[in-house]
């Protein structure tokens, strides 16, 4: 498939981001392998599978942001077709359907929004009706910038209505909304802040700090952090225990791991010493974090079901009424569509509860703007739609979110991250970080099959993992988003 790009592109940016896009398919609309190259004026997408498909390409929506965006269907042709007008007519197309199928389903009032999708669907029809030939970037960018402010209000509605509904039931919800915690908080502002805003925390028992030589271990700190969530009443998750990207792995592990048997005895051994000492006060046990990435511990996605199997195992073999979560990394399949690999993200999950493991709930990772881990920006409209794709499993959601207050380097930081897929709104800062959680977080925890809400690590004063995510500041100071996860529990939480 050929793409005309508007001739007045010049942002480096953006051309390079281009090459991110891809083909998708399914009725989970996740990519297919890609060859994405930018010639010229064109936009050039090669796949070896011959089948029409919509679009993922980034794109820049003034005062929106950059995300990813989608077109509808398409046919293969020879004939270009205009990018902006494509990806313009894909929005449209999504927020009329996901407007038609939130008011037939009671989940928002009929006539709300009526006009301002109306006045979104009738730009899109001025920019068709720009004469062939002719530059139609200019007449194109208003109606995609009206379709995504638009799905952002639409979005807000939904969000509005469902938590009315459901308040109606119950007056708070019985979701978790958490924080990652690797280290205890330090005295003041920290231990201050965090009890008001969360009433769940995970703790992320870091392998290389607990065990940095075989068989010597080092409790004193992992042992403070229980402590320190047990005396404050919080309801504990134990892990991620293995990040299947290979963070926090000791590399003493690689001398004795000789193929997959034997790297799944060790990586087993290390789950059921962990859970042997702390299982009397951590009932919920997340074994693995990104178990559908290719990273360094397998590379064909069947050994990544079996490995995770073989964690889930280690805990059930110490209790079998533990609970168990399991993660999945870039829930939109952005990795597949550059990888060879068998399975999208979704058909991953959906195999591993196939096996007939009991999962307490699927964690799905949402750090936006991070690359390698994380995922390309989307906005509100998309986030939702995947949210209710993978609640089709069957399983409880955990999201775990995550966006940068900075596009800075963080020298604290896993040195292999970076912020620089995307932004949402007008990009990397404190307060628009504060707007992201505003509006995601709010989104996710109206979803009545999410069980958690966790954010990805608490303070950049302390090693991390994404650069620029946390709540404190480098100089112990909480950020404007703290304050808006704060709101969420006083609305709508225990």
């Amino acid at each position: 498939m050929q793409f005309q790009l508007p001739a007045d592109l010049a942002d480096p940016g953006v051309l390079q981001d281009l090459e991110l896009s891809s083909v998708a398919g399914g009725q989970e609309h996740m990519p297919y392998p890609t060859d994405a190259q930018v010639a010229g004026d064109r936009l050039i997408l090669t796949r070896d599978m011959n089948e029409s498909g919509s679009i993922a390409a980034p794109w820049t929506i003034p005062g929106v942001g950059r995300f990813m965006t989608r077109s509808a269907t398409l046919v293969e042709r020879n004939l270009p077709y205009d990018l902006v007008l494509e990806l313009a007519r894909g929005k449209v197309n999504q927020l009329r359907c996901h407007a038609a199928d939130w008011v037939q389903n009671g989940l928002l009032h009929p006539g709300a929004l009526n006009k301002q999708i109306d006045r979104a669907t009738k730009a899109f029809g001025a920019a068709l009706a720009i004469p062939p030939g002719t530059e139609s970037a200019n007449g194109v960018t208003p109606a995609i910038q009206q379709a995504f402010q638009v799905a952002n209000e639409l979005v807000n509605a939904y969000t509005s209505r469902v938590y009315q509904l459901r308040h109606e039931r119950q007056d708070q919800f019985d979701t978790g909304l958490g924080c990652r915690l690797e280290a205890p908080l330090s005295a003041g502002v920290e231990e201050v802040a965090f009890a008001p805003t969360f009433n769940t925390v995970s703790l992320a028992f870091g392998w290389r700090g607990i065990e940095p030589e075989p068989g010597v271990y080092c409790w004193k700190q992992a042992d403070q952090l229980v402590d320190w969530a047990v005396a404050r009443g919080l309801c504990l998750i134990g892990g991620p225990l293995i990040d299947f990207s290979g963070y926090n792995l000791p590399d003493w592990i690689w001398e004795k791991a000789s193929d997959l048997s034997s790297l799944a005895e060790i990586l087993s051994r290390f789950v059921e010493t962990v859970v042997r000492r702390y299982g009397q006060r951590i009932r919920t046990w997340q074994v693995a974090a990104g178990a559908n990435c290719s990273g360094i511990l397998a590379r064909r996605d069947e050994e990544l079901v079996w490995l995770t199997l073989r964690l889930a195992d280690a805990v059930k073999r110490i209790n079998s009424q533990f609970e168990i979560i399991v993660g999945i990394a870039q829930p939109w399949g952005d990795y597949f569509a550059s990888q060879e690999r068998s399975k999208s993200p979704f058909i991953f999950a959906d195999d591993l509860m196939r096996t007939g493991v009991k999962l307490a709930a699927l964690e799905l990772e949402f750090l936006m703007g991070i690359s390698p881990r994380g995922s390309y920006c989307r906005d509100e409209l998309e986030l939702s739609r995947l949210l209710d794709l993978y609640a089709l499993l069957g399983v409880p959601i955990q999201a775990t979110l995550g966006y940068p207050s900075s596009a800075n380097a963080d020298n604290r930081a896993d040195h292999d991250q970076r912020a620089n897929l995307g932004w949402w709104g007008d990009g990397f800062s404190p307060a628009n970080q504060a707007a992201w959680v505003k509006s995601f977080a709010s989104l996710v925890l109206c979803k009545p099959y999410v069980r958690n809400l966790q954010w990805a690590h608490w303070s950049d004063a302390t090693p991390h993992t994404y650069p620029n995510c946390g709540l404190i500041d480098t100089n112990g100071q909480a950020k404007p988003a703290l304050a808006e996860l704060q709101k969420l529990r006083a609305e709508h939480l225990k």
